[in-house]
């Protein structure tokens, strides 16, 4: 946003000739500084208008040598004269269907008006900030946004019909041909500004071409107008179209500023126009606002936020420079009123002028100070430590974590079996499809492995979220926090699930499955029970294949669900018992062991473990084998076992005795040997 040098000066005489000077002053205590070019005598200052989003008075040169002056100690002049707004009954009426989206309209109607080129020193002012000049009638509506700031729109009078201005909304499927030469169709939603024969004007936005000034103009309606923020917004965005008086007005700008651009106007009317005249007094149609009750400011609050000394002198100095009004009480807290240019959306509390105080005196001024606060360690947080565990564990054995919304939409339920009605709904969804709170991991994850496909054959994915299930009797909701991984391949097979079984045992030492009922979305005979120092911490099982062929999918998942909550409880309980490193060799053998094809292989390698006793170093999986010579329904199941005792080296007899004494055991408990090596 560019500022004229010139123009600043004038608003505040006195102020020093040295551009480089107000440079410096405007980057340390307004805004951030882009550049500063000389034109024509005069000095550009542009300042990055991000700086200025929470500031409407310093999208005006007054507001800006407001500042100014109070930096510099310096004095400013109000430009304008409020003796020169005519008395009398008004030439025309405004109607407001609502004082919310207008809080207020004014207008004032002129006559005797020539159109024509503006004064070389009007066109300069626009110029050297970007404004492009027109002609003197809305030269003048531009000079007067850009200076106090107010944006104001001339009618040609002859050119409406009837005597009244009506704000209100568009009616549906209403249409406006704008000044820039587009017809715009509008909604319910836009802010019009029409006469007896519909809109004229897009509110805040642009104005219409059918009311627009022209050579042959011999009156004009002069509006100047306050409107809500929020709705030019939306209106600017939903047409895609950023004017300079939009972006004013979304920034919500003082009410109270209406008439005096009237007034201003009045004044540059009469240097621009020679012969203007007034019809009428000015029509003023605006919202009761409440008084403002002011802001009580102790000294000492400011001092201690700033962390530096300042007197109760110097802060009453720095507010009333800057417009605020500040009554004092002996040794009582300061009463601060704040100006309707900062009341808007800016300063509401102490700590706003508190920050106004600060930036006053520069907080190059203020030494940088440690807090005076005690440092205290934040209680330690198990499950956290818990989570950064099994997430290291997870990706170093080759999976990616990922990460979904909590939200989840009726078919996502649906296609898992899940009950929707015991499901949290929400009020006020992201997306109108995502409409209930999650219960279970397993839809996003399914969602990430169709996802996946386009890209790969194969993967590993996990994610470690909440889920939210309803709370009882009135209480809260109950997050969960679980774990869910996946393995899948587009050529899987029955591997897979003994590899995630392996990937539990690392994460979960000494964990073991137990045969279980199969879900909905289970596969019937590839699902297990996940036990863990006696209690049941998840499931490990295969998608139903009827559910991946559904959405097309082909190959196999084999997934995890992981109730984390339980295992980090049963893991603190619990911990680590240390072994030490044995310092004796062991001496192993195979054995293999004939059983049913539905005994779960816990149970046979249970039996091989109680048997083998204390001497017993390990037991690892090799192998299992259907088919001949084996019964139909029946299998072979091989181990390899290392036994060994701490304290010395074991004789052939001793390692003997104790693989007989398994074969033995094994026999008895119902199982055939098919080989001992």
């Amino acid at each position: 946003m560019k500022f004229s040098y010139q123009w600043l000066s004038d608003l505040t005489p006195g102020l020093s000739a040295v551009p480089a000077e107000l440079e410096r002053l405007i980057t340390m205590k307004t805004a951030e500084c882009e550049g500063v070019e000389a034109v024509e005598g005069d000095w550009i200052i542009e300042i990055d208008n991000k700086s200025l989003t929470h500031r409407p008075d310093l999208w005006g040169h007054y507001g800006m040598a407001r500042e100014v002056a109070a930096i510099t100690g310096g004095r400013l002049r109000d430009p304008v004269d409020l003796a020169l707004l005519p008395e009398g009954a008004p030439a025309v009426r405004a109607e407001i269907a609502d004082h919310v989206l207008c809080p207020r309209y004014s207008a004032l109607v002129f006559e005797s008006v020539r159109v024509g080129l503006s004064p070389a020193w009007l066109q300069t002012r626009l110029e050297h900030i970007g404004l492009n000049p027109i002609n003197n009638i809305v030269d003048v509506t531009n000079f007067v946004l850009a200076e106090l700031p107010q944006p104001m729109h001339a009618f040609d009078a002859d050119k409406l019909t009837g005597n009244t201005i009506f704000v209100r909304t568009a009616h549906a499927g209403e249409r406006l041909a704008a000044l820039n030469g587009e017809t715009y169709t509008l909604s319910t939603s836009d802010l019009v500004i029409a006469d007896g024969a519909g809109a004229i004007a897009l509110a805040g936005v642009i104005g219409g071409a059918q009311s627009a000034i022209s050579e042959s103009t011999k009156r004009i309606v002069l509006e100047s107008a306050n409107f809500q923020a929020a709705s030019v917004r939306l209106t600017s965005a939903r047409h895609k179209l950023r004017t300079d008086a939009s972006m004013r007005f979304e920034k919500s700008l003082d009410p109270e500023n209406t008439v005096r651009g009237i007034a201003r106007a009045i004044e540059l009317f009469r240097q621009v126009c020679a012969g203007i005249r007034t019809v009428g007094a000015v029509t003023d149609n605006r919202a009761v606002f409440p008084a403002a009750s002011g802001i009580v400011l102790p000294v000492d609050f400011a001092s201690r936020k700033l962390g530096k000394e300042v007197s109760q002198e110097e802060i009453v100095r720095i507010l009333a420079a800057l417009g605020f009004g500040v009554e004092q009480s002996s040794g009582g807290p300061l009463k601060v009123t704040v100006p309707t240019w900062r009341a808007t959306k800016d300063i509401s509390a102490k700590a706003d002028l508190v920050e106004e105080i600060g930036r006053m005196i520069g907080y190059a001024e203020i030494t940088p100070k440690p807090p005076f606060v005690a440092s205290i360690v934040p209680p330690a947080n198990p499950m956290r430590a818990y989570l950064r565990r099994v997430r290291a564990q997870l990706a170093a054995q080759g999976f990616t974590e990922v990460h979904n919304y909590s939200f989840l939409n009726e078919a996502e339920l649906r296609r898992f079996g899940f009950d929707v009605a015991e499901h949290l709904g929400v009020r006020n969804p992201i997306a109108a499809e995502l409409t209930h709170l999650r219960r279970s991991l397993l839809p996003g994850i399914f969602k990430n492995i169709a996802g996946n496909l386009r890209n790969f054959s194969e993967f590993r994915l996990f994610e470690i979220g909440n889920e939210i299930h309803p709370g009882h009797d009135g209480e809260l909701p109950d997050e969960r926090t679980h774990a869910v991984t996946a393995i899948y391949g587009a050529h899987a097979d029955e591997q897979d699930f003994f590899e995630l079984k392996r990937v539990v045992e690392c994460v979960f030492p000494s964990a073991r499955l137990s045969a279980t009922t199969a879900l909905a979305y289970e596969h019937p005979t590839r699902t297990a029970a996940i036990l863990w120092h006696g209690a049941a911490i998840g499931r490990l099982f295969a998608l139903h294949p009827r559910l991946l062929q559904q959405e097309g999918i082909e190959g196999r998942a084999v997934l995890l669900d992981v109730d984390l909550k339980i295992a980090q409880e049963l893991a603190a309980s619990h911990g680590v018992t240390y072994q030490p490193l044995r310092k004796y060799p062991t001496s192993g053998f195979d054995l293999s062991a004939v059983a049913g094809l539905r005994t779960p292989v816990s149970d046979i390698q249970d039996e091989v473990t109680r048997l083998a006793g204390s001497d017993l170093a390990s037991v690892e999986f090799v192998r299992q084998y259907v088919g001949p010579p084996l019964s139909s329904g029946q299998k072979s199941v091989s181990y390899h076992l290392e036994v060994g005792a701490l304290d010395r080296t074991l004789t052939a007899e001793e390692v003997a005795s104790i693989r007989n004494g398994i074969v033995q055991g094994m026999r008895e408990a119902g199982f055939e040997i098919r080989g001992v090596e």
